[in-house]
This record gives C-alpha cells, sequence and structure tokens, in this order.
C-alpha cells in the first residue's frame, strides 16, 4: 500500500484564480518571543487544492457541510487527457468508454506542472457536455489538476453549473495525477481522501488530498 500526496502546498504568493484573496502565512507567535510557534493564515475558500461546494455557484444548493461525506472519500478513476492543447475543451468524448459508476473521477491534464507559473491559467477544461456525461453516469465527484474545470478567466461557469446543480463536488487543483495514471496501468485499486476543513456553510474549503494505492 502507498499513500501518494495530491495537494500543493499552500504558501505565500501562490497562484490563486483571478479575483480571489491573495494567500499569506506567516508567524504569528514564535517560541523566541511566546513560548510557542503559530502560523497567521490569510486565504480564501478556493485556495490552493480545494473542493467545491454547489454552494459555491448558486445560493440555493448545499452548502459544505451539507453533503454527505462519502462524496470526499472513496474509490477513483483517473482519466488521461495529457494532450489537450492551452486553452482547449475537453468533450464527453474521453469518459465515454471509461466504467465512471461508483467511482471518483480525476481529470489528468498534465496542467499541474505549469504551477506556479503564468502558463497555469492557460489550463485545458470540461464543456457543459462533458459535465453532462458524468452526471448522467452518476458521478458525483469529479477533480482536475488545473485551476478550473471551466476557462480561467471565464464569463460563465457550464461545467460548474452542471456538476454543482447534480450536487456534485468538484476538486481544483490537484497534483501527481500522474503517478495514479502509472498505477491504474498496472491495475492497481485507487482510493482517494478530499476530506475538507469543516466550515459550516461554505462554499469550499482547501483538502488535503492524498491517494491510496493498492
Amino acid at each position: 500500500m502507498e499513500l501518494i500526496n495530491l495537494s500543493v502546498p499552500i504558501e505565500t504568493g501562490m497562484p490563486v484564480y483571478p479575483g480571489d484573496p491573495e494567500v499569506s502565512v506567516g508567524p504569528a507567535l514564535t517560541v523566541a518571543d511566546d513560548g510557542v510557534n503559530v502560523l497567521r493564515l490569510h486565504l480564501g475558500s478556493q485556495s490552493g487544492t480545494h473542493v467545491d461546494a454547489p454552494f459555491h455557484v448558486d445560493d440555493t444548493l448545499p452548502a459544505l457541510d451539507e453533503l454527505p461525506l462519502e462524496r470526499f472519500w472513496g474509490p477513483a478513476l483517473v482519466v488521461d487527457v495529457r494532450g489537450a492543447a492551452p486553452r482547449s475543451p475537453i468533450g464527453p468524448e474521453p469518459f465515454r468508454e471509461a466504467v465512471l459508476e461508483g467511482a471518483m473521477v480525476l481529470v489528468a491534464t498534465g496542467w499541474s506542472a505549469h504551477w506556479g507559473s503564468e502558463a497555469y491559467a492557460a489550463h485545458p477544461y470540461l464543456t457543459e457536455e462533458a459535465a453532462r456525461l458524468l452526471v448522467a453516469r452518476g458521478v458525483r465527484t469529479v477533480g482536475i489538476d488545473a485551476l478550473s474545470v471551466d476557462p480561467t478567466p471565464a464569463d460563465d461557469f457550464p461545467a460548474h453549473r452542471v456538476l454543482c446543480g447534480a450536487h456534485a463536488v468538484i476538486a481544483e487543483n490537484l497534483t501527481g495525477l500522474d503517478r495514479l495514471l502509472d498505477a491504474q496501468a498496472r491495475g492497481l485499486p485507487i482510493e482517494v481522501s478530499l476530506l475538507p476543513l469543516r466550515l459550516p456553510g461554505a462554499d469550499g474549503a482547501p483538502v488535503r488530498a492524498v491517494a491510496r494505492v493498492g
């Protein structure tokens, strides 16, 4: 059994979605002055590797603490779309032949390799049709190794609207999906934890995403 990290580090100046709060991490207390070390964190609910609750896009949809824990932990299937071009749409085709029912679906674009660079915002994204196929096949947790399942920036969020409208969870800014693809190719089972901070009424929260392989 192997545990694989799927989360980016939370640190000052890290990439955030345009308009989101900037991230700042620094000492609030120190051993030298206060006898203990305590960090001060300033970040948004959508910072780093995080999950979106349906409430993120619609006030009438469930908030983070209203979702079943099963949305955040379970078997996962990784779909390889690493050949997608910058800012290109990912349609339903890569998902048609996969056995999706009962699994989290993680979309491996390879864009985590651009984390921290300007190219990171030029990621591929899911089309509305792809999101509808996933929902129709019973998928209620979708993750991607990019800044968003929709384009960045965007005037509309069709993939978010379809997934959130089905009370699905969306995980963004994943990393390490290449290692999961290797494990999947070897026939190893993959289980993923996306458990978020317990924030009542929240639109989302950072997570320490981890995969258990084997």
